[in-house]
């Protein structure tokens, strides 16, 4: 007896064991010492891990990247621009800058650079102040956008990040912000560059930076080739914060984690070491598999009023789909996971390549639809066709009768009203 309440035992803990397990890279088994946290696969906009991730937090200068895609999308980058009194002097002591004079005129691009690269903020109010007039007109600028791409819990009261308790965000709408920005060239060259120099202007001599994200350093013991930038911020109240993206084996992600610790228990920098678990988190656990094929017939559907032997229709997918899943999916299972919608009331002619429908795949609680076309021509039958023929020219003939009718009609009014003239004209004569 003891023997058999021993195996059970044993039984019992074996599988309180595998149900921990199973519930691998929750919030506890990453460890992560920021205190929000989001993963995200660009293509699709997949969560693959989250820690309070839509709990409101200071972004301090993450907050850069809108400020940086609304001047890339609105200003030309050659503009030369002059740095104002108050933009250089709203600044507060303490923050990072890059030295700018008053009367200083650099091009916008110069600005840009010095802002994602060195994190200046006064370049970030100077670029506000050149496209919105002020910093208040710029900041509904940003929030406007900010809704535009999809944020629900952001509000931003500056270019730069500057401390303010109604400059808020969340680890998920800054990730949804970084997503919309790396689909801009421009901006992507931005942010991955290692560092940046700006040429002599009319108030200073040559200047050089490196970039405050140590993991674009190849010097740098952060430092991971496969990281696309973003970037960085800190202030006091924020803490530690770092946008990221990585890019391998077809698979672009997106960091971001907010309220770190300067160091872990290891005396490493907080912000670096959480983003690379996240990382190296999404590629062990997640893959890109494709779930079809451009062009790959998927249905035949039966076309109405079309030509009798050829009214099937081969439907078939306007491009590729590919799915981002856990290591472990099956691809087996994708065909009960497909759902196809054909348009109502589909009928001939169709044209070769003519929308006709759409397919979805539901795929690990994410879906990924395409379009459906047609995969050749369908003609009318003749006999719908001489039909319509007979009706077209019944209708020419209706519509000439009437024309016809119409001017005879008015021919024999005129007719009578100048019989009827004559024999006025007749009568006031006689007397």
């Amino acid at each position: 007896m003891k023997l058999k309440k021993v195996i059970i035992c044993i039984l019992v803990l074996s599988l309180f064991l595998i149900n921990n397990y199973s519930y691998s890279y929750n919030e506890d088994k990453l460890n992560l010492y920021s205190q929000a946290a989001i993963l995200m696969e660009s293509s699709t906009g997949k969560i693959l891990y989250s820690k309070d991730a839509e709990v409101t937090k200071y972004p301090a200068s993450t907050t850069k990247i809108l400020t940086a895609i609304l001047v890339i999308e609105k200003c030309n980058l050659e503009d030369e621009i002059c740095a104002s009194y108050s933009a250089i002097n709203s600044i507060p002591s303490g923050y990072s800058n890059a030295s700018i004079k008053v009367g200083e005129i650099l091009t916008a691009d110069q600005l840009l650079q010095v802002f994602l690269v060195h994190s200046a903020n006064e370049a970030g109010f100077i670029l506000a102040e050149h496209l919105s007039g002020s910093i208040n007109e710029f900041a509904k600028l940003m929030n406007e956008k900010a809704k535009e791409i999809g944020c629900k819990n952001t509000n931003f009261t500056n270019p730069s990040g500057i401390h303010d308790t109604n400059h808020y965000s969340t680890a998920y709408d800054m990730c949804l912000i970084a997503r919309y920005c790396m689909q801009n060239p421009i901006f992507r060259n931005y942010v991955s560059m290692p560092s940046c120099t700006i040429a002599p202007t009319n108030k200073s001599e040559q200047r050089h930076f490196y970039n405050t994200n140590e993991l674009l350093n190849p010097s740098d013991k952060y430092y991971n080739p496969n990281v696309t930038g973003i970037k960085t911020g800190f202030t006091t109240p924020a803490k530690n914060c770092l946008i990221s993206g990585y890019y391998e084996d077809g698979i672009e992600l997106i960091s971001v984690v907010l309220g770190a610790p300067h160091n872990t228990t290891n005396n490493l920098s907080a912000k670096f070491i959480d983003t690379t678990n996240l990382f190296n988190f999404g590629m062990e656990n997640y893959k890109k598999v494709q779930i079809a094929e451009k062009s790959s017939v998927l249905d035949t559907i039966n076309i109405k009023n079309a030509e009798i032997g050829s009214n099937r229709l081969d439907v078939i997918l306007e491009n590729e789909v590919y799915a981002i899943v856990p290591s472990s999916f099956d691809v087996n299972t994708i065909s009960s996971n497909m759902k196809i919608a054909i348009k109502d009331d589909l009928s001939a002619p169709i044209t070769a390549n003519d929308i006709v429908g759409t397919v979805t795949y539901t795929i690990d609680g994410t879906s990924y639809t395409q379009n459906l076309l047609a995969g050749s021509s369908i003609k009318p039958s003749s006999t719908i066709l001489n039909l319509l023929k007979i009706i077209l020219a019944l209708i020419l003939l209706y519509m000439a009768y009437k024309f016809m009718y119409g001017n005879y009609k008015n021919s024999k009014r005129s007719s009578k009203k100048k019989k009827k003239l004559v024999r006025k004209k007749y009568n006031e004569i006689k007397y």
